[in-house]
């Protein structure tokens, strides 16, 4: 097979794998894409590039700057954000239903507040179907009140 061959061999496939990339991102195609890309480009413009210790540099050359660089361009495309959590505060002034009896001094008590349940403790007794108002948060448990 003849040099030029092989680095057009190396270019489609890299500019398919570079393709499937873009069409599909997260595939991890994008290094082994560019690095075959590159590679194709200077095996046919370099002579006797595929016959020399030229390609095994070069390959090692291209993957670390094309791998340095894709990560640096991913990291400013998607910055980490913190985790969304609800915060037991932010339910200060919610109402829910009470699903278990919630009880002075008892955290067993139960309430849902929209598809998430807490436990619930109040300063009088509220039965389990009464609908009920949070007062305030702490951590997982949330203090209530009969609505009124």
């Amino acid at each position: 097979m003849e040099i030029e061959t092989v680095a057009i061999i190396c270019i489609v496939v890299g500019l398919v794998l570079l393709i499937i990339e873009a069409i599909s991102p997260g595939f991890f195609a994008i290094i082994p894409g560019a690095v075959l890309v590159i590679i194709g480009v200077l095996g046919y413009f370099v002579d006797d590039f595929f016959d020399s210790w030229l390609l095994i540099a070069a390959m090692a050359i291209v993957t670390l700057v094309v791998s340095i660089v894709t990560i640096k361009v991913y990291q400013l495309l998607a910055k980490p954000e913190p985790p969304t959590t609800t915060v037991t505060e932010s339910l200060v002034g919610r109402t829910g239903i009470v699903t278990v009896k919630v009880e002075p001094g008892n955290i067993r008590g139960k309430i849902k507040i929209d598809n998430d349940v807490w436990s619930a403790t109040s300063d009088a007794a509220i039965n389990a179907g009464e609908t009920a108002t949070v007062l305030e948060g702490t951590g997982v448990h949330v203090k209530v009140e009969l609505k009124g």
